[in-house]
């Protein structure tokens, strides 16, 4: 038995996974309509290398950058493109972006996909460009590019590859349902990963509310060469799932603050992300669907879905059953890290992992807030061992030199402190300004130095010409000299 290093903080929560659990995983039928946003999870755009009233195949290539941090994105059917426009896109700010929009013929044919067959044989760099390729990024939310994550300088060091199957928020059961129905794709994924990471060592995490897809991992493993896998039962207990908490408590070792894990020599993966890996090296085709928890009192018939990316929310839900009488709230991810959502005809993105259609009692209560009174309860929960009552005090007043010695940076949002507190204070809102603050005086100040620095360059220049000019002046007037001397 690996020994736990159980890390400070956390809740137990009511997990409500079993409204989604119900039923087995369905796969959704073709859309009417695909819609991709060309915009990365950094922010940063894309651009579309297919144009208005051209047809596209399943899994061809769409978008074109010459940034790596942006791997590309594929049509998940075929059909025609009705335009590249400005749409709402997943964003908590509710942004607008430009988007590629596919009218689905509903022949679902593709390009040529080709597959290895031996990628053991095969050098790091070459499996890392496939997953590139194939546009895969991490599915547990973060949506950070695959290829990037395991092309770091310092893995040379890392000794442990973790698989993240933790799904510590409640409704969220997209995992569980991914683990009991594709545990050899799982599996096969962390050998991939493994070698590409040059590691012998895999911990693959499973929460202890998830028996059916521990039991599914447990079977295939005893029955194929899976050897340096450990798969490991962790409590349920909120937020294990997050990168450092499973960390600390798989193997004792900390993250440093602003470090990644490949600090301590290691990298985690979303279970998900393995899976798609296995599948691009296998059969060669690219991201093109991933799992989908739809749940919560606001939807009829809550379950798991295997959906096309780009396919609309709308659709999900009317597959589903459609609305009850108790939605009020549309909510990308779970309602402790998830973000309302302005409307259903936003599409599923490589990050959509849940889509909580959630009742007034199944978010956080918006009760009136309360002033503090600093009972210290937010700094018991916390799995950072940050004192959020601090935090809020600093960043209520803007202190933002203060927000960041009490290592704001740290906070991984995770809500525990807003659910404990008695005076109903939206901790975490306050740290999200603040966080944002601080980025922005940053930039302010970067651009200032750069000002400043070009300011005193450009001083240094003047000086620098004026120098050479009194000395040009003077070898004139010692040569006028000399040659009135010479004269004389």
């Amino acid at each position: 038995m690996l020994k736990l290093w159980p890390f400070t903080g956390g809740l137990h929560l009511p997990d409500h996974k079993h409204e989604s659990s119900l039923l087995p995983l369905q796969v959704m039928p073709l859309p009417k309509q695909l819609i991709y946003p060309l915009v990365q999870r950094n922010g940063h755009p894309i651009n579309a290398s297919v144009s208005s009233g051209g047809r596209v195949l399943k899994g061809q290539v769409m978008t074109e950058s010459a940034d790596f941090n942006n791997p590309p994105v594929h049509a998940a059917s075929s059909g025609w493109v009705k335009g590249v426009e400005k749409r709402p896109v997943q964003h908590s700010s509710g942004m607008d972006s430009h988007c590629i929009v596919i009218e689905v013929d509903g022949l679902d044919e593709s390009v040529e996909f080709k597959g290895v067959a031996d990628y053991e044989t095969m050098e790091s760099k070459a499996i890392r460009d496939i997953i590139h390729e194939a546009g895969i990024v991490g599915l547990g939310g973060a949506a950070f590019p695959t290829s990037v994550k395991l092309g770091s300088l310092k893995h040379q060091d890392v000794d442990t590859l973790i698989l993240n199957g933790v799904e510590c928020e409640p409704y969220i059961t997209c995992d569980d349902s991914l683990c009991q129905s594709f545990p050899d794709a799982v599996l096969g994924g962390a050998k991939i990963l493994m070698h590409v990471l040059g590691v012998s060592r895999c911990l693959l995490a499973i929460e202890d509310n998830m028996p059916e897809a521990l039991a599914a991992l447990e079977n295939v493993k005893s029955e194929e060469d899976y050897e340096g896998i450990e798969i490991v039962s962790v409590p349920t207990i909120y937020p294990t799932g997050g990168e450092r908490q499973l960390i600390y408590l798989l193997t004792g070792r900390e993250v440093p603050a602003n470090g990644i894990p490949a600090d301590v020599s290691i990298i985690c993966q979303n279970v998900a992300t393995a899976a798609a890996v296995h599948k691009a090296v296998f059969t060669g085709e690219p991201l093109l669907s991933r799992i989908i928890t739809v749940t919560g009192k606001g939807v009829r018939q809550p379950q798991n879905l295997l959906v096309r990316i780009g396919t609309p929310i709308a659709e999900l839900v009317e597959f589903c059953g459609g609305y009850t009488e108790f939605a009020k709230r549309l909510i990308m991810g779970g309602p402790m890290m998830g973000f309302a959502l302005s409307s259903d005809a936003l599409p599923v993105t490589k990050a959509s992992h849940c889509i909580l259609v959630a009742s007034l009692d199944e978010v956080i209560s918006e009760k009136q807030a309360m002033p503090c009174i600093r009972c210290g309860l937010c700094a018991s929960v916390c799995p950072v061992n940050l004192l959020p009552q601090q935090l809020y005090w600093y960043a209520r007043s803007d202190n933002l030199e203060r927000v960041i010695d009490y290592h704001l940076s740290d906070c991984i949002e995770c809500g525990c402190c807003d659910v404990v507190c008695p005076s109903y204070i939206p901790l975490v809102e306050y740290f999200r300004s603040a966080k944002s603050k601080v980025v922005v005086k940053e930039q302010e100040q970067a651009r200032a130095d750069h000002a400043r620095l070009r300011f005193e360059a450009r001083n240094q220049r003047k000086q620098q010409e004026q120098l050479e000019k009194a000395e040009s002046a003077k070898r004139k007037k010692e040569l006028l000299n000399k040659l009135m001397r010479d004269g004389n």
